[in-house]
Parts: C-alpha cells; sequence; structure tokens
C-alpha cells in the first residue's frame, strides 16, 4: 500500500514507531501490501494501540477476543455510511466487518487498485509482482536460469528452482540414528498421528516421508510427488527410481501443518549396519533436503551419542547451513540430574568435533513424546523439559514469519556460488586457444592444478576464499566435463550476477519494506 497506507494509518494519531510495528504484525510474509483480512487485522492492532495496550504476534491467540475489537478512532472518516446501509447490520456493533464497510471504498479494495496503476506507470522492473517471493522469481527466471544451465551449474550445486521451491512453506528436516524418536517427534509435535506412522524400537521408517498439510488424509508416492509442479520436490527426480520408491508423502489437517511441513527420514546406519549399501545416494537427498529447508534437527538420546561414519558424512553435508541447525536430546527423562548432565557435556564435545566450530549448537532437552515425564529419575525434570519444549515450540511457530528472509537469504548464496561457478569455468575455457591440439592433456593439467587456478581467480576477481567450492569435489565434477566444450561469455554478460546482487535484489527488498521506515 505504500504511501496511502502511511497517509491512511497516520489518520490514528499513533507515532510513526508504533504503526510500523502494526504494518510487521499484520504483513508477517512480507507481501508487501495488505489484502482484506490483513487490512481488518491492522485496523484491529490500531484499536489495540489506541487502548493502549501492548502488540505483539500472540494478542490474537483467543480468536473470539480477537472478533469483539472494536474500530479504530481515525481522523477525517467520521462521515461514514448509516447503518440501515450496511449488510452486516445484524452483526455486533464495531465489528470488524461492520468497520470494513462502513469505511469509504479509496480505503479498500480501491486504494490497492490505484496503488498498481501507480506502479505500472513506473519503467523499472516489479510492477506485476505482489510480493517479494514473486520478484525472487521473476529475477531468477528471467536472468540467473539460463545462465545456471548454460554452464552447468546444477551439476555442481544443486537442480535448477522451480516455482514451486520458492511458493514451498516453511519446512523442517528431522536426522538421525534410528529409534531416536524422529517419528514420535512429529507425532507429538502435531498431538496426532499422520498416515503411515509407525513407530518401534527397531528401524521403522525405511523411507524419506513428508508430511504436510491437506484436507484429505493420504499417502502420495513418491513419483507421484516428483512430477507435481506445484511441490518444491522436482528435482528428486535426478537420484532415479530406487530413491523415489523410498519416498513419499503424508498428508493430513492439522493446524501446525498448515504453517510447516516436516521431513521424516530413516535412521542414520551405525555400527556393521553401515557396510550395507543403500539402493540410493542417502547423504546426496540429505544434503538436498538441507538445502530446501528452514531448520534442521539432529536427533540424540542418552544412549545414542555416538556419531557413526554415514551421519558424520551427513552433518559434513550441512556445510553453510549452520544457522538452521538445532540439536534435540530426547528421552532425557530417562536418566537422573546427573547422568543428564554428563551425556549433555559428551554431546557437545562430539558435535564440536565434528562440525569443527567454536560456535555452540542450540540444543533442546526434553522428552518429546506423549507419555508423562519420568519425574522418578530427576524430579526437576518436568520444569526444565516443559520451558524446553516451549522454546522449540516458539522456534518452530517463527518459522513462517522468518521464511521470506529465510528464501531472500538462500536465493542470494545461489546467485554468489553461481557467479564463482561461471567465473572458474570461463577462466578454465579461456585456457585453450583456437589452435590447441591436446585439448585433453590441457584439461588433465588444469584440473592437477586447480586450487592454483582458484587461486588465480582470487587475485584477479578480488574474491574472499571461502567463496570458492571445495577443491577436490570439484575436480571430480569437471572431470566428467569437456571443458573447451563450455560456452564463452565475455564480462558484460557474466555482469549480470553483479546487478542482480547490486541493484535488482536490493530494489525488491525496498519495493515491498516496511513503509513506515
Amino acid at each position: 500500500m505504500g504511501k496511502q497506507a502511511v497517509t491512511f494509518f497516520e489518520r490514528s494519531g499513533r507515532p510513526r514507531q508504533e504503526l510500523a510495528k502494526v504494518w510487521s504484525l499484520s504483513d508477517p510474509g512480507r507481501q508487501g501490501h495488505l489484502d482484506l483480512e490483513r487490512f481488518i487485522t491492522a485496523m484491529q492492532y490500531i484499536t489495540l494501540a489506541q487502548s493502549g495496550l501492548e502488540l505483539n504476534s500472540k494478542v490474537f491467540a483467543d480468536e473470539r477476543a480477537k472478533a469483539e475489537i472494536g474500530v479504530p478512532a481515525m481522523k477525517g472518516l467520521e462521515d461514514v455510511q448509516p447503518a440501515e446501509n450496511n449488510p452486516f447490520a445484524d452483526e455486533p456493533e464495531g465489528s470488524a466487518k461492520d468497520f470494513v464497510v462502513k469505511l469509504p471504498q479509496r480505503t479498500g479494495y480501491q486504494m490497492g487498485k490505484q496503488l498498481s496503476e501507480k506502479k505500472k506507470q513506473k519503467a523499472l522492473t516489479f510492477t506485476e509482482c505482489t510480493s517479494i517471493i514473486d520478484g525472487l522469481k521473476k529475477i531468477y527466471f528471467g536472468k540467473i536460469r539460463p545462465l545456471e544451465q548454460a554452464f552447468e551449474f546444477p551439476s555442481f550445486f544443486s537442480p535448477c528452482l522451480t516455482v514451486g521451491d520458492f511458493d514451498a512453506k516453511p519446512s523442517v528436516l528431522l536426522l538421525g540414528q534410528y529409534s531416536t524418536g524422529k517419528t514420535t517427534f512429529i507425532k507429538h509435535m502435531l498431538k496426532r498421528d499422520y498416515p503411515g506412522t509407525h513407530i518401534g524400537p527397531e528401524p521403522t521408517t525405511d523411507r524419506f516421508v513428508v508430511v504436510f498439510g491437506g484436507h484429505d488424509e493420504r499417502r502420495i508416492p513418491g513419483n507421484t510427488l516428483a512430477v507435481q509442479q506445484d511441490l518444491p520436490y522436482q528435482g528428486l527426480s535426478m537420484f532415479g527410481g530406487a530413491f523415489l520408491g523410498r519416498f513419499e508423502g503424508a498428508q493430513c489437517a492439522n493446524e501446525l501443518l498448515e504453517q510447516v511441513t516436516f521431513i521424516d527420514t530413516p535412521g542414520v546406519l551405525s555400527g556393521e549396519k553401515q557396510q550395507l549399501e543403500r539402493s540410493y545416494n542417502f547423504t546426496g537427498v540429505c544434503s538436498w533436503f538441507a538445502y530446501r529447508c528452514d531448520m534442521i534437527l539432529l536427533l540424540f538420546d542418552p544412549y545414542k551419542l555416538d556419531i557413526s561414519d554415514e551421519f558424520k558424512n551427513v552433518i559434513g553435508t550441512l556445510k553453510g547451513h549452520d544457522d538452521k541447525v538445532r540439536v534435540v536430546l530426547n528421552k532425557s527423562d530417562q536418566v537422573g540430574s546427573q547422568q543428564l548432565m554428563r551425556v549433555y557435556g559428551s554431546l557437545m564435545w562430539s558435535l564440536g568435533k565434528v562440525f569443527r566450530t567454536p560456535e555452540v549448537v542450540r540444543v533442546y532437552i526434553g522428552s518429546f513424546n506423549d507419555k508423562p515425564i519420568n519425574t522418578e529419575n530427576n524430579p526437576l525434570g518436568e520444569v526444565l523439559f516443559a520451558k524446553e519444549q516451549q522454546d522449540l515450540l516458539d522456534d518452530l511457530y517463527m518459522l513462517p514469519e522468518r521464511s521470506c528472509d529465510r528464501k531472500v537469504n538462500e536465493f542470494v548464496k545461489r546467485v554468489r556460488a553461481a557467479k564463482i561457478h561461471c567465473l572458474i569455468v570461463t577462466h578454465l575455457r579461456n585456457s585453450f586457444g583456437m589452435m590447441t591440439m591436446d585439448k585433453k592433456g590441457v584439461q588433465k593439467k588444469l584440473l592437477q592444478n586447480l586450487d592454483q587456478e582458484f587461486q588465480k581467480i582470487q587475485r584477479q576477481e578480488q574474491l574472499p576464499p571461502g567463496d570458492f567450492p571445495d577443491v577436490d569435489r570439484y575436480r571430480e565434477i569437471l572431470g566428467s566435463f569437456d571443458l573447451w566444450k563450455f560456452p564463452k561469455y565475455d564480462r558484460k554478460q557474466l555482469r549480470i550476477f553483479d546487478q542482480v546482487l547490486r541493484v535488482d535484489v536490493p530494489n525488491l527488498m525496498k519495493e515491498f519494506d516496511n513503509p513506515f521506515g
């Protein structure tokens, strides 16, 4: 609503800082505009502000109390329509519906229409976009994806993004050894079973299960999920039929699933079981999901603190996603207070060796199941576990509000990675002259000295070493391509990445930012 919203909301007489908070609470998804429902919500927040109440996202927890909130006092809007012209005359006086009908048209739909027409007059880009996510799609499909495909970027990073990737709900990936309570954790959070739930002490979950919301309760095969355009799982086709046979969706009606999707995974193998070869790339699939999810939960229990080789490899793929990782020490009521303290210390020591970082991973301690807390071992545990569970729930419920920022962050990371990739490939491609006869020999020499080539590019482009990919992995993938067959792009064409990072994305964020500053 932009300037029109600022002008209209200021009629309430509230300070600009308070109106900025009203806008943020009414537009948690950063859409950049308010539809009818969110406009009503904004008016109700203004009413509360005029009453001197503190504004926060929990103030509307009671739907009945929300419906009873009256109309805010707005300067210049005393000339409302009489009540007899109101089609909602039987509604309680001062209700939200009554207020919306009484408002002059210029403050409702017509205001949004005028704003859209004004935006269309601008020469610059994001006129038809209705949100930051729409703008990211326009940038990606118009500028970035063609370059990714030309330089074979998906083979080095991850498959090209689809519309479903941008529109997907926030998701939570659960990883851990078998019988650490991953499926039980999801059941506990949903307060119900989901289709196909099977829980036991043995390795019961033998497939990746996406648990998402919907009116019908059903199980959807992996091959079906992978071809649906409106879902973000088309890229999983790259792992082949063996994986898709071990992949399925579980749809059910649930309030939490309307906001968040859970991804249950097979238990990570340990001990002699690691010698059993899976029929698909388990680590690669975990990496694919880790890139696209909003939170990664690593589940342990007091009797399964060891980190096997396969689990270590999986955690290694989480590099670059450290801000998403949380650790859940489940079944903590099975040990006493003194033992729990030692278990916690051992877990942090093990994780420190694997993550190789001084920063501490956030650990939630509790017993996430439907059974009463065992207070015999730990009398003080009930209070501790309740607080830890509430913190985790708050973290989960915040995901939808942070989803837009997370998608922008992941998009910028992908563009930066694509830029580095294109610079590397262009540099290596330019090493082949027109008269080069032994191209295979030149490529072999380039790959042997790839770390030195990386250093040349770093110096030439003044790029930080941390932005470059792992040399060994990159060398292995490059070996399957003929470098001299890559397209030869000039620097002007590669400046598209800088334009996206320095101009397009900042302009998009500014376009849909909080109009109150």
